[in-house]
């Protein structure tokens, strides 16, 4: 990991835009103290998930879509 001042990075920008595109950490310090850290963003794979991942793995209620009982209800409706 690099270590650079605010002055530097503001000096050459492009140069340690560059490193950090190939892969490089860079801490930016101002008076000594780390204030900000630029790192590359690492690509997620954009495919698809595939259907019935936790299949068998949960069973819906069969009174899932009943109404509430009136004393969860009233704490909804208080105020």
């Amino acid at each position: 990991m690099l270590t650079i001042t605010v002055d530097e990075i503001q000096k050459h920008w492009t140069t340690y835009l560059d490193r950090v595109v190939a892969g490089d950490r860079i801490v930016i310090v101002q008076d000594g103290r780390a204030i900000a850290e630029l790192c590359p963003i690492v690509a997620h794979d954009r495919s698809p998930r595939p259907f019935g991942l936790c299949a068998g793995e949960f069973v819906v209620p069969d009174r899932f879509e009943d109404p509430l009982p009136e004393e969860i209800l009233s704490d909804f409706e208080a105020g």
